[in-house]
């Protein structure tokens, strides 16, 4: 994709850093604004020594913990957000923000479930199915798998395309019946609702169809591929209910 301006590459952050502050989540949902800001000042104050992205990594409301990978995150909006679906495709295609808003939305109710134990339950997710975009750009008969890039310039992850064509599996523009804020993946992320969260890659940019799965960000540093909710990952079977 070139939207004319060069995209902001965050640093990625390193497994045992990341792991290391997720026994923030172990304290619950932080509401205080002193505490919050206090984990904020701290925080701040480690990645002006050694930038991480662990401001990124804060418990904030509803229930959710934001994460990032990568030090800093470029901010997009309808001006110059654009996703691309390329690949083994025989139509690809680039889709503006607007664009995206005027397919036909699908609204799904689910639970959110991370990996790391938290879970947010009866989430509304709207957006567009990943199948219908996949249709739009003519998947050739050797792709059968999908590879998720995002603006971060960090973050990937991959789908199987079985996988990408379920009905709860959308490109998301809106969370909790309002536009997908930045600290939550907006304007765009990806929602994989039968697959605990980290395969719901934020800040969405390109969508490319492969000929294999390729491991994501997380799966390259010990995360399973395959990540269905209340099962053992390492399978590629889809789950009964």
């Amino acid at each position: 994709m070139n939207t004319g301006q060069p995209e902001e590459e965050g640093r990625p952050i390193g497994r045992r850093v990341f792991l290391g502050t997720l026994g923030l989540g172990a304290l619950g949902v932080i509401s205080a604004p002193t505490l919050q800001r206090g984990l904020e000042s701290f925080l701040g104050g480690a990645a002006d020594k050694d930038p991480t992205g662990l401001t990124g990594l804060l418990p904030n409301g509803g229930g959710f913990r934001y994460y990032s990978v990568a030090s800093s995150v470029p901010r997009k909006n309808a001006e110059n957000y654009r996703l691309t679906v390329d690949g083994l495709v025989d139509r690809p295609a680039s889709y503006t923000l607007a664009d995206l808003r005027s397919m036909p939305q699908t609204r799904l109710v689910r639970d959110v479930q991370c990996v790391t134990g938290w879970r947010v339950p009866d989430t509304p997710f709207e957006g567009v199915r990943l199948s219908r975009l996949l249709d739009a750009a003519g998947v050739r008969a050797k792709g059968t798998a999908v590879r998720f890039t995002c603006f971060d310039g960090t973050y990937s992850e991959s789908l199987t395309l079985a996988q990408a064509r379920r009905a709860d599996v959308l490109v998301a523009l809106r969370m909790r019946d309002e536009d997908l804020g930045h600290a939550h993946g907006g304007p765009v992320r990806l929602y994989v609702a039968p697959m605990y969260f980290y395969k719901s890659a934020k800040w969405l940019s390109g969508i490319t169809v492969t000929e294999d799965v390729r491991p994501g960000y997380w799966e390259e540093r010990g995360y399973d591929v395959d990540a269905w909710v209340g099962r053992s990952n390492g399978r590629d079977d889809e789950p009964t209910s």
